[in-house]
């Protein structure tokens, strides 16, 4: 590609650079630097041109990776949960939080199309700390292995395992995830396939729960949810605490920097602006460039706002079907499911409610049904563990080598991408080890603290993808409203959790 040879080519290179690339443009070089991406805390970003839009059967994939982290979190676990607890009385807080999250990714993906630098490279071109403080917002909130824990404690309901097999199989879990992770030459494309199988398991169990497992009463109640039951959303939301409240509100879809990883899988997926940047590969198996994620901007003639319009047509559509669609879909058959089998008011602590409608399910439907969803479990939390994983290598490694180690001939991306990552593994196994092993208590944690996280990042993209991007290709209309309710949706909800933590504390 030019990136790696024109950038600082003499303007007379240019016409035999564009018959060579015509992604280099003679009357846009790629060494001018472009003045609407701010450089004073960063490298500046220079002028190339957009590639041509691809077809959406070639785009897919950073949206089912998001998902494959989202159905983990939020879907299989915490609603569920709390539609034992309080009914399908909030299916509409589900619904309007991952609403809120898809218009929140889209404006994550606007800037990674537009420049192929990610989100978080963006916020530290507002300012420089936000390098590190979203190193820490990406370490605290995820590093608690719930999600393993929690595969690991289904894995043991399904086979008849005992109690004590959980942090064993839990640490092997992470190990190879890890070692899966280390060996792929591309490591986005590895992670793709995987995450594609896994949703497809996950999807076949969610079209069993449509013609096999639910009931027309069933159906009427998350109507009855939609509609009569609205009044009850303030007498359901008193029965919860409030923290478990907030990281369900947070993971409706996929929650906290997890979906600031969406601008770093556009980018290895190779849309938009990312198509010109490198990719994190093993440094076992693949080729390495010491190359920092330094971006590029594009100049807004009629070739290239063609280009822009392509792009953002086909990565909302992908966006929207793949995360809000079938996210959603998830939520609520998973919230139907718990509520017609385990029901309301149950007594059911932390992970027993899985348990208990896994053996309801056995009772009612069939010997074979329980260890069926207990299996999917499996599957589901498993792919949210490698999502977790990987989404917190790509982020702290991208961040440290573009602000810290732009020079450094030793420490590449990739190189830090999975120190990153075996790190995680070994603070996950330390967790457990020491006794914290309750996958409800450590997803709780993890998901309040990132809805304090996404109260942030949705004032910082206001500030990137409106006051920085030029007007044509920046935020404004139906999609700014839906961001500064984002603001108030998140920081309200944050306010109101620290407030009751702080009563609690004096």
């Amino acid at each position: 590609m030019a990136a790696s040879h024109d950038h600082h080519a003499p303007p007379y290179f240019q016409e035999v650079l564009h018959m060579v690339d015509p992604a280099v443009s003679p009357a846009s070089p790629s060494s001018q630097v472009a003045d609407e991406i701010r450089s004073r805390n960063l490298p500046p970003a220079t002028y190339r041109d957009l590639p041509e839009p691809l077809p959406m059967k070639k785009v897919i994939g950073p949206s089912v990776l998001l998902l494959a982290g989202s159905i983990g979190s939020g879907e299989f676990v915490l609603w569920p949960y709390i539609s034992t607890q309080t009914g399908l009385a909030l299916v509409w807080l589900a619904t309007i939080g991952i609403l809120t999250q898809y218009f929140l990714n889209m404006e994550i993906t606007r800037y990674t199309l537009a420049t192929g630098e990610t989100a978080v490279t963006g916020f530290t071109r507002l300012w420089k700390p936000w390098s590190w403080l979203f190193i820490i917002m990406a370490v605290v909130p995820w590093m608690w292995p719930g999600w393993a824990t929690g595969s690991s404690t289904a894995l043991t309901y399904a086979f008849g395992l005992s109690e004590g097999a959980v942090v064993p199989i839990t640490i092997a879990s992470l190990v190879l995830i890890g070692i899966i992770l280390t060996i792929s030459p591309v490591v986005y494309q590895t992670v793709e396939k995987i995450q594609f199988f896994l949703v497809a398991l996950i999807v076949l169990f969610m079209i069993y729960i449509v013609v096999g497992l639910l009931n027309g009463q069933t159906w009427g109640a998350l109507v009855s949810g939609f509609t009569t039951e609205v009044p009850k959303i303030p007498e359901a939301i008193g029965k919860l605490p409030i923290a478990l409240l907030l990281g369900a509100i947070a993971f409706a879809g996929a929650g906290g920097v997890m979906n600031l990883a969406q601008s770093n899988w556009v980018r290895d997926k190779g849309l938009g602006m990312g198509a010109h940047l490198p990719k994190i590969v093993s440094p076992i198996t693949g080729q390495e460039t010491t190359q920092a994620s330094i971006g590029y901007f594009f100049r807004q003639d009629d070739a290239n706002m063609r280009r822009w319009r392509g792009w953002w047509k086909v990565a909302d559509r992908e966006q929207f079907l793949t995360f809000f669609v079938l996210g959603l879909f998830a939520i609520l058959l998973f919230m139907m499911l718990a509520y017609l089998y385990v029901g309301v008011g149950s007594t059911a602590q932390n992970f027993d409610f899985v348990r208990l409608l896994g053996e309801t399910l056995n009772e009612r439907v069939g010997s074979w049904a329980g260890p069926a969803f207990w299996l999917t479990g499996v599957v589901v939390l498993l792919s949210t563990n490698l999502t977790v994983l990987d989404m917190i290598g790509r982020i702290v490694a991208d961040i440290a080598k573009t602000n810290w180690l732009r020079d450094s001939q030793t420490w590449t991306e990739s190189r830090l991408y999975f120190l990153v990552v075996w790190l995680m593994v070994a603070f996950g196994s330390i967790i457990l080890l020491s006794g914290v092993s309750q996958p409800l208590l450590l997803l709780v944690i993890a998901s309040a603290l990132n809805g304090l996280v996404m109260f942030v990042y949705s004032v910082l993209l206001i500030q990137l993808n409106r006051c920085m991007l030029p007007r044509a290709i920046g935020l404004g209309g139906i999609r700014f409203a839906a961001i500064l309710w984002a603001v108030l949706f998140y920081g309200g909800f944050s306010i109101y959790l620290l407030i009751n933590q702080f009563g609690k504390l004096i």
